[in-house]
């Protein structure tokens, strides 16, 4: 990137904008002011930029300009690609013969709930840009949702503002660089005070983008600690996967997935399901593999044997979270924010052993004790996977060594019903590790096949996942 461009102010960017008369377009903002048409006005010579500002706050105006969505939420993707689409249209219709043939148009629209005086409600919004890179070209999209961080309304317009203009900016000058992009929607904007938990790029200029593997940048960019794909690869925000429902989640690196995970979500989901008030219907399992190993460090997994984890356990039909959360009550707690119904957390022996392992909670200042209490104050629970130890020993819930000077607390744990067991539906899944298949794959076809999932080596072999050669 650039330094010099990268290091412009909010105002300098849009002073650039304003002065190249190549670009036009409206900015359509509802919710949270105008701030980001506020900018191109402040920084002067905007008449060269924008041929219109619009907020529709009324329900009914917005509705009769921009339809009623299927879902019938104002804050949506569903109404921002509405709002994009018309724009785009009009600017088009009535502009795009009068005007220099090399101008390059542009719709850039959000629809925001920030903090409100009468609600402590959620606080996000969806953004996005349609735009021409080229004159007379197929416009490209950009689409993305944020959560605002803030605590008023103030500094929540004032950062929207600044991310607009970013947006608009990083759309015409880092097009060829979709993680570039991604980097400047923050810049000018202190830490935390946005989470940009989704992104989508489509049109003739990001064609090559592939979206499930470009949102990985949005966690190791520090854009978001989490990023989630429903069982058909599509990117979903948090708060729409698991709004309402009860939550059942299982780490792993996937790597790839094996029999053993997959007996070891349904056997969990079997249990989970035997709770008050929790069904099939009501509920989501989601795999979740973090980047981070137990101490806080970046495994540094490629993105494409991330994206190939994530393909395979759709095929069978799995919600995938990929986050950068070392500690399970730092998951517990992103979960928590969107739903209040119950989380079950499947581990194995030994991730109990990790989290009974006082050296796993250093940094955390009331050490062991914080983290449980950060891990199990309401409605959440481990279930515990058995397993075969290395000298042929079975091991469950029950008969697990703990610490000694942690084993009353352990049975406080269990007599309290946090830690439940559930049950393997065959002992000779047990002898199965992903880390295992992994080390084959190189070698070509092989007895790895049948410790995977019916379809997932046809897979593996059809893609060349994980380093398979023949």
């Amino acid at each position: 990137m650039n330094k010099n461009i990268s290091s412009r102010t909010t105002l300098e960017k849009a002073l650039r904008i304003n002065l190249d008369e190549k670009k036009y377009g409206t900015i359509v903002e509802i919710g949270a002011g105008q701030e980001v048409a506020r900018q191109f006005f402040k920084t002067g010579a905007a008449a060269g930029t924008i041929a219109k500002t619009m907020s529709a706050y009324d329900m009914k105006f917005s509705d009769a300009i921009y339809g009623v969505q299927e879902d019938g939420r104002y804050v949506s993707k569903m109404r921002v690609c509405s709002m994009l689409e018309k724009e785009f249209g009009l600017i088009l219709d009535r502009v795009g013969k009068s005007r220099s043939r090399i101008s390059r148009y542009f719709s850039y629209a959000a629809t925001v709930a920030a903090k409100s005086y009468k609600v402590n409600n959620e606080c996000h919004a969806w953004c996005g840009i349609r735009v021409q890179e080229y004159p007379g070209a197929e416009p490209s999209e950009i689409v993305l949702h944020i959560r605002l961080r803030d605590d008023n309304a103030e500094r929540q317009q004032q950062a929207l503002g600044v991310l607009g203009v970013n947006l608009i900016y990083g759309a015409y000058y880092y097009f060829e660089d979709a993680k570039t992009i991604i980097d400047s929607l923050t810049d000018n904007l202190e830490p935390d005070r946005i989470e940009i938990d989704s992104i989508e790029f489509h049109g003739p200029y990001f064609e090559e983008i592939d979206n499930r593997a470009i949102n990985l940048h949005l966690i190791r960019s520090w854009k978001s600690r989490a990023i989630m794909f429903r069982p058909d690869g599509s990117v979903v925000i948090p708060a729409d996967m698991l709004y309402k429902k009860n939550v059942l989640t299982i780490r792993g690196s996937f790597r790839p997935v094996t029999r053993l995970n997959v007996d070891m979500i349904e056997q969990g989901l079997k249990c989970f399901t035997e709770t008050d008030g929790v069904t099939a219907e009501n509920s989501v399992a989601l795999a979740e593999i973090s980047l981070n190993d137990p101490q806080g460090n970046d495994l540094m997994v490629s993105e494409e044997d991330l994206i190939a984890s994530v393909r395979l356990l759709n095929t069978l039909g799995y919600s995938v979270m990929i986050s950068d959360h070392t500690r399970y009550f730092s998951m517990r707690a992103y979960f928590r924010q969107f739903t209040k119904l119950q989380i079950g957390i499947v581990v194995g022996i030994s991730n109990i052993r990790q989290i009974f392992d006082e050296s796993s909670y250093r940094g955390v200042e009331g050490g062991i004790l914080e983290g449980f209490g950060k891990l199990f104050p309401d409605h959440t629970r481990l279930l515990v996977y058995p397993e075969i130890d290395q000298v042929g020993e079975y091991v469950d819930y029950t008969n697990l060594l703990v610490p000694q000077n942690l084993r009353f607390l352990y049975r406080h744990l269990l007599e309290n019903h946090f830690i439940f067991g559930i049950e393997s539906s065959d002992h000779k899944l047990f002898k199965i590790f992903s880390r295992n298949v992994l080390k084959q794959l190189p070698n070509g076809r092989g007895e790895w096949e049948q410790n995977l999932p019916p379809g997932v080596a046809e897979e593996i072999i059809e893609n060349r996942f994980f380093g398979y050669r023949d």
